[in-house]
Order: C-alpha cells, then structure tokens, then sequence
C-alpha cells in the first residue's frame, strides 16, 4: 500500500515495538516458564553465545523442570574445567541425589565447599544411608535459618513424623505469610495423617494463588480419591492436563502413575515397571496389583528384597508373606508376615491409626488368637461396614468365637462374587448356617458347587457339622452322597448313625413322619447286611403306628 487512510499513532508504535521485542530470560523465569528458558539459552548457544553463565542457567532450568539427568550433565562439564567454582560440586550432588544416585552425590558434596547446603545435602543421605549417628552430627549443624528448617522439616516427613513437619511448617508461615507453597507441604502431611479434608482446606489457600500448580493439583486429586472415589480424582488430573501448564512436563511420571491407581490399577502393568526407581509408591502399588490378581509369586519377587522403612512398606511386605505362607503352607513366611504386623500395630506412631489397629488383628490373626482379634477390628468396624475383605475377616473371627449369629449376617454382607466363591467362605457360611440350625442354606450351598474336590470337602463338613449338631435329615443326605461317591466303611457308619438319629427324631416328633419314606429310599441305596435289620424296625414301628410307607 502507498498510502494510509489513517495515520500511526505513537501508542501504537510502542505496543508494536513491544510485540517485536526477543523475550528476555528474566521474563521466562518470573513466570516459571522454565521450557521457555531453556529454549532461549539453547537458542543463544547454538548462535555461538555458549559461555559457563548460559550453561548454569540451562541446568538450573533443567533442575527446576525435574529433568535432572540434563542438569547433572552440563554440571558434570562445569566441574570437568580447570579452576571451576567449587559450589558447582554441590549443585553437582544435589542432581545425583535427586536421581538415586546417593554414593556419587556423597562423593560429590566431600568436594564441594562446607556450608549450609552441603549441610542439608549430607543430613538428607544420612537418612538415605540409615546411617543415625552420622545424621544427628548434621542435624546439630542445622541454624534457625528457613533452608535448614525446612530441609528439617523434609526429614521428619520422611521418618513419619507428620506433626512435627507441620509444626515447623505453621511456625515459619505465621513469620512468613508470602511463603504460600508451604500450605503444599502442610497439606500433604495432613493428607498422610488421613485428614483428608483438612488437607484439602489448607490446599486451597495455595491454589486460589497458582491455580495451575501440578503438584497442588494432584494433591487435591488424591485427597478426591480418599474422600470419594477414582473418577472424582481422574476429573481433577484430566483438569490439570487440559490446562497444558508449564510444570505439567515435571510431573509427567507422576500423573500417569496416579492415573493407573485412580482407574483400580488399569494399565498397571505398562505403565508402573519403568516408574519403579523414578516413583517410591511405583513398586508397591505394581506389588498390591500382582496381588489383586491373585500374583502372588510376582509380587513376593518385586517387594522380597525391599527393606522397609515406612508403615506401608512394612504392612505389604507382611500382607505378601502372609498369602504366599497360606498359598505355599510355609510356616516361616507366615512367621514373618506375623512378626511386620506386630512391628507396625506396636509402634507407638501407628498403634492408634486404623492400619496400626488392622496390623494387630492380622498379627493375632496369624496366632490363631480371635478373642484378641475381635478387640482390634471391632475398634474399627465402623469404618469398613461396606468392605467386602474386612467382612470376611471379621465374619471369620466371630465364627471361631463362637458368635455364629453375628458371623452368617456379616459373611451375607460380602458382595464380592471372587471372596463368595472361595472355598474358605463357603465353608464358614456352611458352618455357620448349621449352628444356626439353618442346615437347609448349607445343603443348597452344595448343590450350587459342580462337582470337584472343594465340593466333595464341603459335602463332608455339612455331613459332620450336621451330625454333631443333631441335625440328622441333612447328615443323613450328606453322607448318603458321600457314601455313593467313595464307598468308604466310615462314611456307611456315619449314614447309619444318621439314619438312626433322625429316625429317633421322627419318633420324638421333631421331624414330620412323612420322612420316613426319603429315610428307607437312603438306607437302600445301601448294599450292607444292617441295612435290612434297620429297615424292619423302622417298618414294624410305622405299622404299629399305622403309617402308610408307600
């Protein structure tokens, strides 16, 4: 165009100049736009501006992105110089550390200059190391100042101690009420002491400041899950996703391993494996997905060679000794399973907590002490009315207490169709059915089995159960199946027994006369000599009391 209808005014000269403006690295960083960043200094390096400042800078962006790899790597070339600045040693460390690496990052810190991060590094593997005494001499090193705080505040999250990190958190917030992010931190120990909704309050005050904030995101996420259910939590990362935030690249591993615990383990098995030395929960959650699906010698591989070193590693590893004891017959891995339950239920940090209180009736479980049992799980029935495992467990416990009443109604609360077709709970229905004097339920529990070794096991409990409590009519059908089916000498004595106790029965008039004629059709399927002197009483009885046998 030659010519213009309307002149350019000098606002918009400047706006105009703005837009054709390089953006500047400072203007990346106050927005945490570190994708942006490391763009730009890629960009300055390749135009040959490469110097140590951009190579800082470029894994410094690496770090705050959790691209830690590529931070240790330009570090590495840093330190490799001649003369480098010292302080590169401890950045060094900070990026072992962070991938694992513990031994070269204690190495790496020796070089570095002593100070107060090198402080806080060497506090922080001590506790990867285990190593106590070492961690008390860092630990009085620690000064009153926010960094060695809050490195203290990290290590008493990591040893469990969840009050005493939101005590030193709430004391450093009330000094610095900018410090928003600290809320995350409050929240999350409120979320590993259960209090969901707590958590969530105080996550709020965070989040109405950095509404794009992944790892708040994904906290609010889990507290979803806690309080409601699995879609309520994947409608909050979807969210997150959507939003394409910058820090969304950090926590990309975490968002697709919490995706697969959401949706009830789908996926687990394509998505956990390589996540198991990135994410800690990674394996333990690939352990309790091996042994949901029945597993179990996958998930003892994956967890046997893991020393635990928090309540939850503790009760898988006892939860995965105590199937593979049962499934196996193994006293020892049963013992074991015993001896971790006892370790957390004892302790004085979860003896109170519901998975302290669960850890001690499993632990008396295993000892066949129920009386002990039921004083654990009756403290916290109230919690788990609707859960198909702890019913189970808890209906189990009552019947070998004796509390068969309480037992039938509590094994009829199971929906699960896997626990309600499991032999255990048929048998203890069955039993319990018979106690009750319920022996019909029992019978037609059987005549639902096909035909196989658990249904010939059921059928015998249902025959002795039956004749011990008096219940004759269905011992005596009992017992005439088992004696078709395996003509044994014991199972003829105990039809025989039946058939006369019900015959008595029907004498007494507890049982209708009409019996009489099932009872003579069950003794003759009987090719034995008594047989014949049986049914000539019975016979002769009947007429003299004018009963009509046919």
């Amino acid at each position: 165009l030659l010519s213009r209808a309307k002149p350019v005014t000098a606002q918009e000269k400047e706006t105009k100049k703005k837009e054709q403006q390089v953006p500047r690295l400072d203007d990346f960083l106050s927005k945490r736009d570190y994708t942006g960043a490391m763009t730009l200094l890629e960009f300055d390096r390749g135009a040959g501006k490469g110097n140590d400042e951009v190579s800082l800078w470029i894994a410094y962006c690496a770090f705050h992105l959790g691209d830690y790899k590529k931070a240790m790597e330009e570090y590495q070339k840093l330190t490799e110089k001649v003369g480098c600045n010292p302080d590169y040693w401890c950045y060094l460390a900070c990026c072992y550390f962070l991938l694992g690496m513990y031994k070269e990052s204690d190495a790496a810190a020796d070089k570095g200059p002593k100070g107060k991060l090198q402080n806080r590094l060497q506090f922080h593997l001590s506790q990867k190391f285990n190593d106590e005494k070492r961690l008390m001499h860092y630990h009085q090193q620690l000064q009153d100042i926010i960094q060695d705080q809050l490195s203290l505040a990290s290590i008493h999250y990591l040893r469990s101690h969840y009050q005493e990190a939101i005590d030193i958190y709430k004391r450093i917030l009330l000094e610095n009420r900018d410090y928003l992010a600290l809320n995350v931190y409050v929240a999350l120990c409120y979320y590993k002491l259960d209090y969901y909704d707590v958590s969530q309050e105080v996550l709020a005050v965070y989040l109405q400041t950095n509404p794009d904030s992944v790892i708040a995101l994904n906290l609010k996420a889990c507290n979803h899950f806690k309080l409601y259910n699995g879609k309520a939590a994947e409608a909050e990362l979807k969210n997150l996703q959507e939003m394409s935030s910058p820090s969304l690249v950090f926590a990309k591993d975490l968002i697709k391993h919490n995706l697969v615990v959401f949706r009830g383990g789908e996926g687990a098995l394509q998505v956990l494996p390589p996540l198991i030395d990135v994410i800690p929960e990674a394996r333990l959650n690939l352990v309790i997905y091996y042994l949901k699906q029945d597993d179990i010698v996958e998930a003892y591989k994956l967890i046997k060679d893991l020393e635990p070193t928090i309540p939850q590693e503790y009760i898988l590893k006892g939860v995965v000794n105590a199937a593979l004891g049962q499934e196996q017959q193994s006293r020892e891995h049963l013992r074991i399973a015993q001896q971790y339950f006892q370790l957390v239920g004892g302790s004085a940090s979860e003896c109170d907590t519901i998975p302290g209180r669960q850890c001690m009736a499993a632990c008396f479980f295993l000892l066949k002490q129920f009386e002990d049992v039921l004083i654990y799980l009756n403290s916290i029935k109230s919690y788990f009315y609707n859960d198909d495992v702890f019913n189970f467990n808890y209906a189990q416990a009552k019947a070998v207490a004796g509390n068969f009443k309480e037992a039938e109604e509590i094994f009829l609360m199971v929906q699960s169709e896997k626990i309600k077709s499991d032999y255990t709970y048929l048998s203890w229905l069955a039993r319990c059915y018979i106690m009750n004097r319920k022996s019909r339920l029992a019978w037609e529990s059987y005549l639902k089995m096909e035909t196989s070794s658990e249904s010939f096991q059921l059928l015998t409990l249902i025959a002795n159960e039956c004749y011990k409590m008096g219940q004759f009519y269905y011992a005596c059908k009992a017992f005439d199946v088992l004696e078709r089916m395996d003509p044994n000498p014991e199972h003829w004595e105990g039809k025989r027994g039946a058939c006369i106790g019900l015959f008595q029965l029907i004498i007494a008039g507890h049982e209708p006369r009409e019996t009489l004629r099932e009872l003579l059709a069950i003794l003759r399927n009987t090719a034995n000599p008594q047989v014949e002197y049986i049914i000539r009483t019975i016979k002769k009885w009947a007429k003299e009391k004018r009963i009509n046998l046919n």
